[in-house]
């Protein structure tokens, strides 16, 4: 009992959002004045990229295909070519 209590009041207060007041914006008829009612309802967010430290350490490209080359050159001096 306490349990269907609990759930039909949780369920009352998460519909709560569901029937908030939304702007009537769809009725408008014009595409600019419905865009403009659009934009101050949800007006939107811009996101600034992160600022960059100058004095910060730069981290230098390392190449990964550098390593694998002097691998194979190690191998291929080690290449017998005339025994």
């Amino acid at each position: 009992m306490k349990t269907l209590l609990f759930a039909a009041v949780a369920a009352g207060l998460l519909a709560q959002g569901a029937f908030a007041a939304e702007p009537a914006c769809h009725k408008i008829e014009g595409t600019v004045g419905r865009l403009a009612c659009y934009d101050a309802a949800f007006p939107p967010t811009v996101k600034k990229p992160p600022a960059i430290d100058s004095n910060a350490p730069r981290s230098e490209y390392k190449d990964p295909l550098i390593a694998e080359e002097a691998r194979l050159a190690a191998k291929l001096k080690n290449i017998c070519r005339g025994c």
